[in-house]
C-alpha cells in the first residue's frame, strides 16, 4: 500500500484513541514523535476488541471476536489489511517483532469477558496477563526499538505496571462492571458483601505492583520515560482518590481525575524528570 493509505489508516487509530481516552492521548503526546504512531496503532487495535465485548449487544459476539482474531493474524501474515486499524496494527507487530503469543493472550482475555462473570485465582491471573500485562509488553517492544536485552531487563516492570493500571481500572469501573455487566474480576471476593477489608487488601496488592514498576520506569529510554512516568503518576492520583472513597461511592459513581488535576500531574512529572527524581 502507498504512503497515503498508510497515513489514512494511522489517522484512524489516532482518532479512535483521541475519541475514547483523553488521558491516554495526553500520555502518548508525551512520547518522542517517532514512537507516537505505533502506540496509537496498539491502542486502536485494543479498542476495537473492547468494543466487541463491552459495547456490542448482538448474540453473535463470539463469532465476531473469532473473526476479528482471524482477520488480525491474516493482516499480520499478509502485511496489509483493508481494515484501517488492523492495517496499522500489523505494521507495528511486524516492525517491532511483537510476540504473536501476546496478541493471542489479549484476545483470549477478551473472549473471557464474553462469558465469564467471576474469576478464581488462576483465571484472574490469566485475565490480567492477557488484558493488561501484554499491552505493556507490546508497548515496551516499541519503546526499546527491538533491543532484546533491554526488553528482557524491563519486562517484569512493564508487566507490574500494566497489572496495576488494570486493577485500578477495576475499582474505578466497579459500578459498570458489576452492576451493569455482572462481572466480578477480583477472586474470592463477594461483591454483594464487599467490605472495607476486601478493598484494603486489593489496594495493598496494587500498591506493591506500582512500587515494583517504578524502578523499571527509571530505566526506560528517554524517548518514552516522560510519557510512561506521567501515566504512572496519573494512575497514582486516581488510585489515591479511590483509596479515600468509601465502597458506597464506588457503587454509585465512576471516580475521575479532573482535567485541571491531570495538567498539574503532567507539570509536576516534567519537573521531577528534569530534576532526576523519578
Amino acid at each position: 500500500m502507498d504512503n497515503l493509505y498508510n497515513s489514512v489508516c494511522q489517522k484512524c487509530s489516532e482518532l479512535i484513541t483521541k475519541s475514547y481516552s483523553t488521558s491516554f492521548t495526553l500520555g502518548i503526546r508525551m512520547f518522542h514523535k517517532n514512537i507516537r504512531k505505533p502506540i496509537f496503532g496498539i491502542y486502536g487495535f485494543v479498542r476495537l476488541a473492547d468494543e466487541i465485548v463491552d459495547t456490542y449487544k448482538g448474540d453473535d459476539r463470539n463469532t465476531l471476536l473469532e473473526e476479528f482474531r482471524m482477520e488480525t493474524f491474516l493482516a499480520i501474515s499478509r502485511g496489509v489489511s483493508l481494515n484501517p486499524v488492523l492495517h496499522t496494527f500489523q505494521q507495528v507487530v511486524n516492525q517491532y517483532q511483537i510476540d504473536h503469543a501476546h496478541i493471542h493472550a489479549f484476545l483470549d482475555s477478551m473472549e473471557m469477558d464474553l462469558d465469564t462473570v467471576s474469576h478464581d485465582e488462576p483465571s484472574y491471573k490469566k485475565y490480567i496477563f492477557g488484558s493488561a500485562e501484554v499491552i505493556g509488553l507490546m508497548c515496551l517492544r516499541v519503546f526499546v526499538r527491538n533491543d532484546d536485552e533491554l526488553y528482557l531487563r524491563l519486562e517484569p516492570s512493564a508487566k507490574y505496571l500494566g497489572s496495576a493500571f488494570q486493577k485500578v481500572n477495576f475499582l474505578r469501573d466497579f459500578k459498570s462492571d458489576f452492576k451493569e455487566r455482572g462481572r466480578i474480576y477480583f477472586p474470592e471476593v463477594d461483591f454483594h458483601h464487599f467490605s472495607e477489608a476486601d478493598k484494603i487488601k486489593i489496594e495493598a496488592e496494587i500498591k506493591a505492583e506500582f512500587d515494583h514498576a517504578r524502578e523499571g520506569i527509571r530505566n526506560l529510554p528517554p524517548c518514552c520515560r516522560f510519557g510512561v512516568y506521567s501515566a504512572y503518576k496519573y494512575y497514582l492520583k486516581l488510585f489515591d482518590k479511590i483509596k479515600r472513597r468509601p465502597i458506597s461511592t464506588l457503587l454509585s459513581e465512576r471516580i475521575r481525575v479532573p482535567n485541571g488535576e491531570k495538567l498539574l500531574v503532567l507539570t509536576k512529572s516534567a519537573v521531577r524528570l528534569q530534576l532526576g527524581i523519578l
